[in-house]
């Protein structure tokens, strides 16, 4: 497939670039400063703001995929986000993109990143990924996949192991709820090239 990858360098869209690369999918890292990206054969890169709509839209263009690992909590006014959603419908084509575990439900109605104990230096930027999930789901026209990983997200191994939920925050057995970026990788790549789940939230979790 031909992917276009917001956010390729991030700590969680690097993850992304190396399974998608793995895969032979042919890249391109949407990116300003290209400087800590991989040298490879299937990569390529375009320079664009992703706050300007045109230019983004002009380098998404083509592309089976837009995955995005944009990061709305860097996002003061909204107008990544917004660029991003317009771009991708002005552009054609599907947009697949990293959610947040802090918007899934602990109970019915009840969202983890409202509970009384969810770590104050992450509220705000749950909080602006939770508005991202509401503007794609306020979209008639776009086809979009929401993608949010456990609560505990970190670098760790590649295992292909994982289990694929809907709304709720999945925990294992101990009462954990955890996934490795590689393996969180595994799933949005495998969702990339499904379209299993158009327009839906999903999380993915041990």
């Amino acid at each position: 497939m031909k992917i276009a990858l917001i956010g390729a360098t991030g700590f969680v869209g690097s993850g992304l670039l190396a399974e998608a690369l793995e895969r032979g999918h042919d890249v391109t890292a949407i990116v300003l400063d290209p400087k800590n990206l991989p040298s490879h054969a299937n990569l390529s890169t375009a320079g664009a703001d992703v706050t300007d709509q045109d230019e983004l839209a002009s380098a998404i263009a083509g592309h089976d995929a837009v995955v995005s690992a944009y990061n709305p909590g860097r996002d003061q006014d909204g107008e990544g986000v917004a660029s991003i959603i317009a771009a991708v419908k002005q552009a054609g084509g599907r947009l697949v993109t990293v959610g947040g575990a802090g918007t899934l439900e602990v109970a019915p109605g009840q969202r983890l990143v409202d509970q009384p104990d969810f770590p104050a230096e992450w509220k705000d930027g749950s909080l602006k990924t939770a508005a991202f999930l509401d503007r794609l789901r306020g979209e008639t026209e776009l086809d979009w996949t929401f993608v949010c990983p456990a609560a505990f997200l970190a670098p760790g191994e590649r295992t292909g192991r994982y289990r694929v939920g809907g709304d709720q925050l999945m925990t294992e057995p101990d009462g954990q709820s955890r996934i490795s970026i590689p393996d969180y990788a595994v799933a949005l790549l495998d969702e990339v090239e499904s379209a299993a789940h158009p327009r839906q939230r999903i999380s993915v979790a041990y």
